[in-house]
């Protein structure tokens, strides 16, 4: 990172942004690390326990658009303030009164929606204090939050085997709690914020058929890195017969890798574009899945995986770095939309792998269908490159690389 970087905006605000979003992601994932734990308990089916983990990334994908409301209504850090409130207030009622059924899992799922939609806050509020030539670099480094799922697959099976699986809602509380007191000591709004805009601005923006090509290029990306991270633990169970611990050390190198690749995806952007980045992310991403849908050795999936999430990560990075480019003045609302649509792919994955592992006996299909979006990504992708770099991303226009 350059000096003219970290003086162009507000670095306790970047590093608050990535804080809450990092524990967010925490808390938001936590049911898919302990869901082999949870589904031995309740006695869950391969369907049940999919949708289980991922009915947190629907509500998060959900959530999002009303947290986006709130971002351009209110403001980022108010709406960040709400959403921790919530959470904590969620995780303890889990800890204290219990989960006991399928259906209460899927409650406290909901729930944890809202810290999905975190993703709605911090990157407007990250991304409003940076020029459009650090807009990826900024938005890389308050989206690396995604980073806390790493923690959640390292920790949550071990915490549930010591302890309970339901102690570990409440000990989730203790970071979060840290997390919020220095999120309302140090996040500031940034002064330019843009103006609130009616109900029919955003009707407009949904208007305008380049934000539905974000959002489908995002639910690929996002939807693939979330789907995965939440189906990964059973994956691995079912496939090869690994313990709940195991089973999440093997993801959190997955998702450590996709993670590690978001501000890296965004800085590489900056550098040769956020279009050439996306076009290499699909390829890769898409052929890495398809292989493993073959059915290899443990340890040669694992690899593929580990792969296929640094390529999904670094596309994160990418679509956010062209998001800003495009929809500056509606960051709040497309960072909402975007996210939803990211979410929204999540759940489809993880549902939907669940699903066809109940009903085939494994996850063939799924991974394979998958990988045949990516590919759809990557021609929609290349259909729209020259209007996108010869419009809104010419040199005329902006100083980023489009």
């Amino acid at each position: 990172m350059s000096k003219d970087f970290w003086k162009a905006g507000h670095t306790p605000t970047l590093l608050m942004a990535f804080l809450y979003f990092d524990l967010s992601f925490m808390v938001w994932y936590i049911l898919g690390p302990l869901a082999i734990q949870i589904a031995a308990d309740l006695h869950l089916s391969a369907q049940q326990r999919g949708l289980m983990v991922a009915t947190p990334i629907l509500a998060g994908a959900i959530l999002r658009f009303g947290m986006g409301l709130i971002v351009d209504r209110l403001s980022a850090r108010t709406a960040g303030i709400i959403g921790q409130v919530v959470v904590m207030l969620a995780l303890g009622a889990a800890w204290v009164l219990g989960i006991h059924s399928f259906e209460h899992a899927l409650l406290l799922g909901v729930f944890l929606g809202v810290a999905g939609a975190a993703f709605a806050v911090s990157l407007p509020l990250a991304s409003q204090w940076y020029p459009p030539e650090h807009q990826g670099k900024a938005m890389g480094i308050a989206g690396a939050g995604n980073s806390g799922t790493v923690f959640a697959a390292l920790l949550a099976p071990g915490l549930a085997a010591a302890f309970g699986w339901e102690n570990v809602f409440g000990m989730a509380v203790l970071p979060l709690g840290i997390v919020f007191v220095l999120f309302c000591l140090f996040a500031k709004n940034a002064p330019q914020r843009p103006a609130p805009k009616a109900m029919a601005d955003y009707l407009r923006v949904l208007g305008d058929k380049d934000s539905w090509w974000f959002m489908f290029f995002y639910c690929v990306t996002f939807g693939g890195f979330a789907g995965l991270a939440s189906a990964l633990p059973g994956y691995f169970h079912d496939q090869y017969g690994l313990g709940a611990v195991t089973a999440g050390y093997y993801t959190a190198a997955c998702v450590f890798a996709g993670s590690l690749m978001r501000p890296l995806g965004g800085a590489l952007a900056d550098r040769i574009g956020g279009i050439r980045t996306l076009l290499v992310v699909y390829t890769l991403a898409a052929l890495l899945i398809a292989v493993v849908g073959v059915g290899l050795s443990q340890s040669l999936a694992l690899a593929l995986f580990v792969g296929a999430m640094l390529a999904l990560g670094c596309g994160n990075g990418a679509v956010f770095q062209l998001v800003p480019q495009r929809f500056r003045k509606e960051i709040g609302v497309m960072t909402g939309l975007i996210g939803m649509a990211g979410g929204i792919g999540g759940f489809l994955l993880a549902a939907g792998l669940g699903l066809v592992k109940q009903h085939t006996g494994n996850y063939q299909l799924g991974l394979w269908l998958f990988a045949s979006l990516g590919l759809v990504a990557w021609v929609g992708l290349y259909a729209v490159k020259l209007r996108w770099r010869t419009t809104w991303g010419s040199s005329s226009v902006t100083a980023a690389r489009v």
